[in-house]
């Protein structure tokens, strides 16, 4: 039985572990999972990760949920090269220090906003008031002040001269609201020029690969999820 990876790759956090997998060869069982289906609700899946979320992975009799779990576990499990997770004490606590951070930051803001604008052209009503909306387009430019002064500063990476797992984290992350229109990285070129770093390093490829669903996502799926879209959307609001 060999290792398998549940995931949707619509998601920011399957996306990281896809991305991670397959650049560092890892050999895997794609098993996809539909979220705006509701596969994450079926009883077969349900055995692999009782939380029913994504990603999850299966390795043998052994389970896993949690991307950042998943991400560490492939690290050290297939040995990748040191400086996505290094093995220097505080390069390390870096690198934990940004995956601690973002899930209430760049992941949570971003994904709010992804789902604002997608939803934007359908629901204009109390659900998109324009308080809201503003205050969420707000909080995102927030964070990603705080990622260019605090994670990001002046270096090429977030730790110093080569990628991590806090840059492949970060980068789907930001990329999210490109889902629904809205690029993050105009008008903002330490970013960019950030981004482009880390597209390189990943591979122009396969960063293109992972993203495709979501990028063709409001032209391709929008007409018949758009329930499902509110109801995700009503749970950040």
């Amino acid at each position: 039985m060999g290792l398998k990876l549940y995931l949707d790759l619509l998601s920011q956090p399957c996306r990281s572990v896809y991305i991670f997998a397959k650049k560092n060869g890892i050999p895997f069982e794609f098993k996809q999972v539909l979220l705006l289906k509701g596969q994450n609700k079926a009883e077969e899946f349900g055995k692999v990760n009782i939380l029913r979320k994504v990603p999850a992975l299966k390795d043998a009799d052994f389970t896993l949920a949690e991307s950042i779990a998943i991400l560490l576990y492939l690290a050290r499990k297939f040995n990748t090269p040191d400086h996505w997770y290094p093995s220097d004490l505080q390069k390390r606590a870096r690198v934990d220090e940004y995956l601690s951070w973002q899930h209430l930051a760049t992941r949570l803001c971003g994904s709010k906003v992804f789902l604002i604008k997608a939803l934007a052209p359908i629901y204009r009503d109390e659900l998109l008031s324009p308080a809201k909306s503003d205050g969420a387009l707000e909080d995102l430019i927030g964070v990603l002040k705080q990622f260019e002064e605090k994670f990001l500063q002046d270096r090429p990476f977030i730790v110093g001269n080569e990628i991590s797992l806090a840059d492949l984290v970060a980068i789907v992350e930001l990329m999210q609201p490109l889902g629904a229109g809205w690029d993050i990285f105009e008008g903002r070129p330490k970013m960019a020029a950030w981004r482009h770093r880390v597209e390189e390093a990943i591979g122009k490829d396969l960063f293109l690969e992972a993203h495709v669903p979501l990028l063709k996502f409001t032209e391709n799926r929008l007409p018949e999820i758009q329930e499902q879209l509110k109801q995700a959307l009503l749970k950040y609001l």
